[in-house]
């Protein structure tokens, strides 16, 4: 059967194969570009290479991501097609805006109530990348009802399988206010799961590189996530946005100044996370300065210049006044003793210039006397001597840190050397901590950091040095934080950070987990973050849940092979010191999984995950293995239930709980029908 002519779906397809058409054209243009004569010398080729390389991969066209997503008409008569990026025509006139562009802000907020100048808002519906549906909301018309968009729903809805993919056809208006907040000021999103936050917090970024691409290109962008699972599961978002400069690391990655061979128990743990331990570590840097007792002679030539030891100590102690890093301090003296030198030379008559300050500045004798006076110091040999030597912990930490807090701190059997030292992961965080007061950290323009609410307060201290003269998005939940140092409150962290002004956001609506499902997750808020606002899901669809009691591993395994008859991913999520059993018990029943961080495809949608890695994550179809056990797994009940609450929040169509043992008891009660 032919479609008519006039047939809006079948004009809609035209446009879209037109603009698909335009992006090759510009990708073309890109490509033909010849700059054989255009650069001076082979540094600026290499870099302009680069370049032109960057923004062919930015024009990409990805055949199963729509390039428009929805319509604007405004009342004055224009038409504007958003989607993920910026297209145009031979002739310069745009097909398609993109989504970050201010023309296109009344199709995320535009409302009955405030249309925006908006006269028609036209969503549009994809299968793979062929438009096959449409749906219209006319805005300033009053005889037509709100209502909510089917197409809306349906995205929301569809299956995961493969890694996390950006929200740009669904962003809400309370999210889309975040994403738009400017550079200067640093936000931070409390969203419950599914309300998200970290797509909000990419999709942050990628605005940000939209409105400020020149400054954020000389100072850099980051996103912090918690592993590499969960970098890996939202390493495709912002590529489909057409940004590939943005860089991904864990805390992990950006104070790995030394080898990670250790661990610490809890105690040690918490008492090394804790931001005293800057006080500790400043005083302990300071000690090394010492008072000159002796003067300095100068010998240039047939002349002698002294420079007493009380002048000396002036300037000393005028560095320690001015409270700049240790290193730059360092450098500085010889330079302020060559000054005192000089000004000797220019009461004699002598008519000194700057060569000559340099040149005393090197002298051997300044050299010795700074060496005596403000030491070079290593801030791994420095960590390293606090934790070995308790007498030097005791001097420096006295005040602070009493006496069973110093004792949990001080390794069992002192290391003979930085290499040789079993480095816990909080031992890095001082290293950094101790690198930064020698010497500034370099500060980016903008940061992201995702599941803040496990960061210790020196973790916190390490990402702020990153973004101290930039800003940030700090994304988390309360209710989810699993560390024994996990954070308490928003407004301390912040401090922690160095952004006491931040503004916190709160989002509520729940987008991904259905109905069902975090009401039940929802039991255990007041035993795990009494006060927080439980997430309300705005899906249409329920979602499936059934809490079922099973009589060992077989019956976990045939849930996980219902589960994979649905379309979709399915995650089954178990306590670590199950995973071997239900690894086995996959590989006998014939049913191939994968790891955290692996991308699913279609012919493998199971992945086997620990508890402990679950975060962040999300699945079409969750089973649950006892839910017990990931409470026991834990050094205490409060982070177990915490736990629990992660594990239970992971699915986005389906959960089944499955259990041999006793449920916990804040879930034991009959689960909502």
């Amino acid at each position: 059967m032919s479609t008519p002519v006039d047939d809006p779906l079948s004009r809609e397809r035209s446009h879209l194969s037109a603009s698909r058409s335009a992006l090759r054209a510009m990708r073309e243009d890109v490509e033909a570009l010849d700059i054989t004569d255009v650069t001076a010398n082979w540094v600026n080729a290499e870099v302009l290479a680069h370049q032109i390389e960057e923004r062919i991969k930015a024009l990409a066209d990805l055949s199963d991501t729509p390039l428009f997503f929805g319509r604007l008409d405004y009342l004055r008569g224009e038409r504007f097609y958003i989607g993920r990026r910026h297209v145009h025509d031979a002739d310069g006139d745009p097909m398609v805006i993109d989504w970050r562009a201010p023309v296109s802000q009344p199709f995320y907020r535009a409302s009955k109530k405030d249309p925006m100048d908006i006269a028609l808002r036209r969503r549009f519906g994809y299968t793979g990348g062929d438009l096959t549906a449409y749906e219209d909301e006319h805005l300033s018309d009053p005889a037509e009802a709100a209502r909510t968009s089917k197409l809306l729903q349906q995205e929301i809805e569809r299956p995961r399988v493969g890694p996390m993919r950006d929200i740009v056809a669904t962003i809400q208006p309370e999210q889309d206010e975040i994403v738009r907040s400017g550079l200067s000021g640093t936000v931070c999103v409390q969203g419950g799961p599914g309300t998200g936050k970290t797509a909000v917090g990419l999709h942050r970024v990628a605005y940000l590189l939209y409105a400020h691409r020149e400054r954020l290109a000389r100072t850099g962008t980051l996103v912090i996530g918690p592993n590499r699972s969960f970098l890996h599961y939202i390493e495709q978002v912002l590529p489909a946005l057409g940004e590939l400069t943005v860089q991904q690391a864990t805390v992990e990655d950006l104070v790995s100044h030394v080898e990670i061979k250790g661990t610490d128990d809890a105690t040690a743990a918490v008492v090394k996370g804790d931001a005293r331990m800057a006080r500790v570590l400043r005083r302990a840097l300071y000690s090394h300065v010492t008072m000159p007792t002796e003067p300095v002679v100068v010998v240039r030539g047939s002349r002698r210049w002294r420079v007493a030891a009380y002048e000396l100590e002036e300037l000393v102690r005028e560095l320690l006044d001015r409270d700049i890093r240790y290193g730059a301090a360092r450098e500085a003296l010889p330079q302020r003793i060559a000054h005192a030198v000089l000004v000797q030379m220019e009461r004699s008559g002598e008519a000194p210039d700057d060569r000559v300050q340099d040149a005393v500045a090197r002298n051997s004798a300044v050299k010795a006397a700074v060496k005596a006076v403000w030491p070079a110091v290593d801030p791994a040999k420095l960590v390293l001597r606090l934790l070995s030597d308790a007498d030097f912990l005791a001097e420096h930490a006295a005040g602070t840190l009493d006496e069973e807090e110093q004792k949990a701190v001080l390794w069992a059997k002192p290391a003979r050397s930085v290499k040789s030292a079993k480095w816990s992961a909080a031992d890095a965080v001082l290293i950094d901590e101790a690198t930064d007061l020698i010497q500034r950290t370099h500060s980016l323009g903008h940061v992201v950091l995702d599941e803040a609410q496990d960061l210790s307060p020196m973790q916190y201290r390490a990402v702020g040095r990153r973004c101290t003269t930039g800003s940030a998005t700090v994304l988390g939940d309360l209710a989810q934080g699993t560390t024994p140092w996990a954070t308490r409150g928003w407004e301390e962290a912040l401090t922690h950070l160095g952004k006491p002004d931040a503004v916190i956001e709160e989002l509520t609506a729940g987008f991904r987990v259905p109905t069902d499902v975090i009401t039940y997750a929802s039991r255990l808020l007041p035993h795990i973050a009494p006060g927080l606002t439980p997430v309300v899901s705005i899906r249409e669809n329920p979602g499936h849940f059934e809490v079922r009691p099973v009589a060992g591993t077989t019956d976990v395994v045939d849930a996980c092979r219902v589960s994979l008859r649905h379309e979709g991913s399915t995650g089954l999520i178990a306590a670590d010191a199950r995973v071997p059993e239900l690894a086995a018990a996959l590989t006998e029943a014939g049913i191939p999984y994968l790891g955290p961080g692996e991308e699913t495809t279609r012919e493998t949608r199971l992945t086997l995950v620990p508890a402990s890695l679950a975060k962040g994550l999300e699945y079409d179809y969750v089973v649950l293995d006892e839910p017990q056990a990931v409470v026991d797994g834990e050094p205490d009940e409060r982070t177990g239930l915490r736990r629990l609450y992660v594990a239970l929040t992971r699915a986005v169509s389906g959960l089944v709980v499955t259990h041999a043992a006793g449920l916990p008891p804040q879930l034991a009660s009959t689960p909502p029908r």
